[in-house]
């Protein structure tokens, strides 16, 4: 009886993770790909983010946690057994089913040598792919809040694109040209280029449209580029284009971004510019930065507040917060202010 208990809580675990939107970290945003992404796509898509931050390209921390990351990712969904695993159950299935869930030893640089033999194979490579037909490049706009660039959000998007369906009959598919040699006459020979065709399964184009995870991380700027590859434009015969998020930051009420660095003004009254004051403002994140001074505060001076800006894209490092006063003068004094005012401050 207690074994049909233990074996009807696990069922209800699983039960739980497949109802759940990945239990453990997100493979297909990792890789930058739709989850109805082909392995075609899945495999351009790792190649290209390999490169992007490989260790001996890109030395940083960030950058070999992100390669690792990578690695981990494809891992899986280049499986088909763990692939399907991980659709239904999510990174903890994978583990429960005793697939680890991508999370081995120095597997991402095996899968990288498997791409590029060993070497590093910037170049030749990378001339070889440029070969290939490509499909227009689609850009969206991404209005992002300073609350999210300050702390990292996932915006749900909605995306409608062009997707291949199987069509009737038969088609044409990568044709190339090619220089054949022919024979006109003794010892003589005529170069002329032909095309040459395979046949392929016919397709057509049908709109789908699906919700698409776009992760903005923190520190990320005006301008900064989320590329989703091959989610773009499809073309026959060749890959399809890219999906490229373009940031761009919502107009805040209070702080004004430049660079890593953030600006804000700061409206006191005159007595506690004369004598001081202690206030306290609110960061984007909800934590309160004291900006309060004990001296004289002169109308239009900044201080700065030392690491209270933006976090560095990919660093630990933070910009500074300028504090910029301004003073707010009484519209009007009374004779007696007036006579205060000059009996304390003439000299």
């Amino acid at each position: 009886m207690h074994l049909i208990r233990a074996s009807l809580a696990a069922l209800a675990c699983l039960l739980l993770l497949a109802n759940e939107v990945y239990a453990g970290r997100n493979y297909y945003d990792t890789l930058q790909v739709s989850k109805h992404a082909s392995d075609a796509q899945i495999k351009s898509a790792y190649r290209k983010l390999a490169l992007k931050y490989h260790p001996d390209k890109n030395p940083t921390e960030e950058a070999h946690k992100k390669f690792q990351e990578i690695g981990h990712a494809y891992e899986v969904l280049a499986d088909k057994e763990k692939k399907q695993i991980y659709d239904k159950y999510g990174e903890e299935g994978l583990k429960q089913h005793g697939q680890g869930g991508g999370g081995g030893g120095g597997f991402p640089n095996d899968i990288f040598s498997q791409f590029f033999g060993g070497g590093f194979g910037f170049g030749g490579q990378e001339d070889e792919e440029e070969k290939i037909p490509k499909g227009d490049t689609v850009v969206v706009h991404l209005q992002a809040t300073l609350e999210d660039l300050y702390m990292g959000s996932s915006y749900k998007v909605y995306r409608e694109k062009a997707v291949y369906k199987p069509a009737p009959g038969k088609r044409k598919c990568n044709c190339k040209s090619k220089v054949i040699t022919k024979q006109i006459g003794p010892g003589m020979f005529q170069q002329f280029p032909q095309q040459t065709c395979e046949e392929c399964p016919n397709v057509k184009l049908d709109r789908e449209g699906e919700y698409i995870n776009v992760d903005v991380e923190k520190g990320m700027k005006e301008g900064q580029e989320i590329v989703f590859f091959e989610e773009g434009e499809p073309i026959m015969d060749g890959e399809a284009g890219d999906l490229k998020f373009l940031i761009k930051t919502r107009p805040h009420k209070t702080f004004r971004r430049e660079g890593d660095d953030l600006h804000m003004q700061v409206t006191i009254s005159l007595v506690d510019a004369l004598v001081g004051f202690e206030k306290d403002i609110t960061h984007l994140d909800g934590h309160k930065v004291a900006v309060g001074f004990k001296g004289v505060t002169k109308p239009g001076e900044v201080r700065k507040v030392k690491e209270e800006g933006m976090p560095a894209y990919e660093s630990n490092r933070k910009g500074d917060l300028y504090v910029t006063f301004t003073v707010a003068f009484p519209p009007s004094l009374t004779d007696a202010q007036k006579k205060v005012i000059r009996d304390n401050f003439t000299h």
